[in-house]
């Protein structure tokens, strides 16, 4: 699921319009401040708030490890 690198570099959060992590493994963008995930479809960030989830605690760890971990890109333009 590689989104666009332009693409990434202005895609944020259209809640709280933050950088949002890329886990391109689970098709998905992660937003860890708001604990809400978006569902990436054919290369297609589905950036609609109504069709975000809000992820469970437990889930939010397990993301938050995977973070740490590293190697997961961010969106927005590097420093």
């Amino acid at each position: 699921m590689p989104i666009d690198p332009e693409l990434a570099s202005v895609l944020a959060c259209p809640v709280d319009k933050g950088v949002l992590h890329i886990l391109e493994d689970e098709n998905s963008l992660y937003n860890t401040r708001l604990q809400r995930r978006y569902t990436v479809r054919d290369s297609i960030a589905v950036m609609l708030v109504d069709e975000s989830e809000v992820v469970s605690a437990q889930e939010h760890e397990r993301i938050m490890a995977k973070i740490a971990a590293g190697g997961i890109k961010t969106t927005g333009r590097s420093k």
